[in-house]
């Protein structure tokens, strides 16, 4: 099914969002994480689309929606939800599920904390609300977290450049005849923009907050027991497989996939993800 590419004024700032299906079905929400965009759903949304209604928005500083510099705007996790459900609210959706990728985890959770009467189930796709979680690859981060000084930033820009674009698609893929190097290339020109590097650097600073936000996102789903699927590349080194079981911890009806890829498991495993988030939808309240 065709998707619908638009844009919706919110605080100010153009914000793009793809959307397709019938906004009377089920309505899923599409959270992208660093460093790709609504881009990466669209096979997802070509599989999806026939029976239910997805919205993908870019955040502020990705993709196609607007970039102010990071010293005109605040890029915490906290505004990038703010403008999420200011999307939401534009479009008159107050009941969905969320898919939520990487970045998108802290952004769905936030939403979810706000409006829990809302969600009516999360698919987790390497989208990490526990410690287990963190791999050794945010040992890095730590330093910079504590003191964001200019030796502790050079140490990150590396995360920048088209060796680790391609890395974070390439890691824990058995075959990488699989990926697409255009996913890659797509999202390290949208990268390299002026100033662009100063908008994720200063998401990279915010990020360490995320982890001291985790007791309540673990709090919701106990308190709340949304359905959760989480579906996850067994060999991502950035949001290990653990994050994916310590779900159960908190919601124990919750469901675990673990498929044999890394961080972006849409790229080699979209046919079998699409399957068991259809699945998954079907069975959620609406």
């Amino acid at each position: 099914m065709t998707a619908h590419h638009r844009t919706a004024t919110v605080e100010g700032l153009e914000i793009f969002y793809r959307e397709a299906g019938d906004p009377a079905n089920p309505t899923l929400l599409l959270l992208h994480g660093f460093p790709t965009s609504s881009s990466a759903y669209k096979g997802l949304i070509d599989r999806l689309a026939g029976e239910f209604h997805l919205i993908a928005p870019d955040y502020p500083g990705f993709g196609h929606s607007e970039a102010p510099p990071a010293g005109e705007w605040d890029y915490t996790f906290d505004h990038l939800a703010d403008v999420v459900e200011g999307l939401l609210d534009h479009l008159g959706v107050t009941r969905h599920a969320i898919y939520v990728h990487d970045y998108g985890a802290p952004v769905g959770f936030r939403l979810a904390l706000r409006h829990p009467e809302r969600v009516t189930g999360i698919v987790s796709q390497n989208g990490n609300a526990y410690d287990e979680g963190l791999t050794a690859f945010w040992d890095a981060f730590r330093p910079y977290w504590a003191a964001p000084d200019a030796e502790n930033t050079a140490a990150l820009r590396g995360l920048l450049t088209a060796d680790a674009t391609r890395w974070q698609y390439s890691h824990g893929v058995p075959d990488t005849s699989l990926v697409d190097p255009d996913l890659a290339a797509g999202d390290q020109a949208l990268l390299d923009r002026p100033g662009n590097a100063e908008i994720q650097l200063a998401l990279f600073t915010d990020y360490g907050v995320n982890p001291g936000r985790y007791p309540d996102w673990q709090r919701y789903l106990r308190d709340h027991r949304p359905p959760v699927l989480a579906v996850w590349g067994r060999g991502d080194e950035i949001f290990g497989p653990d994050g994916a079981t310590a779900f159960t911890r908190d919601q124990p009806d919750a469901t675990v996939r673990l498929l044999d890829t890394g961080h972006f498991p849409l790229t080699t495993h979209l046919d079998e993800s699409a399957e068991l988030i259809a699945g998954f939808l079907r069975g959620l309240p609406h």
